[in-house]
């Protein structure tokens, strides 16, 4: 009997370890939580096949000039219809009358081309922090971080969104959500969290309890996938690869996608995590 109690703690103390490591981990709890995406491929380019022998021919200018032929052809043809009506004797106020319904109808060719020229594509410049702008400095890390090469995936990115700042903002917000997550800070990570996101983490905290948790990030790698706007929302997934340390255990590789969001909708709207995608 006495041998069976030994027996029955050792087994009990060592499901609690268990527990407690399976617990302990690092942000997100290196697996997938919060929003999940397909992300689109992007498309391979095909180049296309130049003439050997043939010289390449630099692109000929397109003219601004041919747009206004048309309303400058209508006023210089209202104006001669004018003095004909005149010389003919059906009086000055017919030629007026015309000038006007011509006047009228180059307005109504002006509008739309004005009109298209104020609505400019969406800027993604001054993005905000965390995402695209700057982040607080991240303390007591030693991790170095890079840039990925983003080739292939220009097609999915919009040409104007500021690539090199956000990930480097990314990758410091991933060092800085790991330091946040060790020390259980739920003020820090509701900063740069959507609601949702935020609910599933602190409930990982929850589940912790007091088992402490270290992350070291040796180093990490941003990659840029794609950026698409879906209801008002511009939503930018990036992989993180890299490699980090858990509880002085041996380093080991990650490979993550982290979905952030903005809304478009709010001037003052920052990017969000609002999930993790194991790669």
């Amino acid at each position: 009997m006495k041998r069976f109690v030994i027996f029955l703690t050792i087994i009990l103390t060592s499901l609690s370890l268990l527990a407690a490591n399976a617990e302990a981990k690092r942000f997100g709890g290196g697996g997938s939580i919060g929003k999940q995406r397909s992300i689109t491929p992007p498309p391979q380019k095909t180049p296309s096949a130049a003439p050997q022998n043939a010289p390449a021919q630099p692109a000929a200018p397109q003219s601004t000039g041919s747009k206004w032929l048309g309303p400058l052809a209508g006023l210089a043809a209202g104006l001669g219809l004018a003095a004909l009506f005149s010389h003919l004797g059906l009086g000055e106020g017919m030629g007026m009358l015309l000038m006007v319904v011509l006047l009228i109808g180059s307005v109504f060719f002006l509008f739309p081309m004005l009109r298209k020229k104020q609505h400019a594509p969406m800027q993604y410049a001054g993005a905000g922090a965390p995402y695209g702008g700057n982040t607080a400095p991240v303390a007591n890390t030693s991790a170095t971080v890079g840039t990925a090469p983003q080739a292939g995936a220009a097609a999915n990115i919009p040409a104007d969104f500021p690539v090199d700042s956000f990930l480097r903002s990314a990758k410091t917000s991933f060092i800085r959500l790991q330091a946040a997550n060790d020390r259980k800070d739920l003020n820090d990570i509701r900063e740069y969290t959507t609601p949702e996101m935020f609910a599933e983490i602190s409930m990982q905290l929850q589940e912790r309890g007091d088992v402490p948790q270290q992350t070291d990030v040796g180093f990490v790698n941003a990659q840029l996938l794609e950026v698409v706007t879906e209801n008002d929302l511009a939503i930018a997934s990036v992989r993180l690869t890299g490699q980090l340390r858990e509880n002085n255990s041996a380093p080991e590789n990650f490979d993550e996608i982290w979905h952030v969001q903005k809304n478009l909708k709010d001037d003052h709207a920052v990017w969000l995590l609002a999930g993790i995608q194991q790669a």
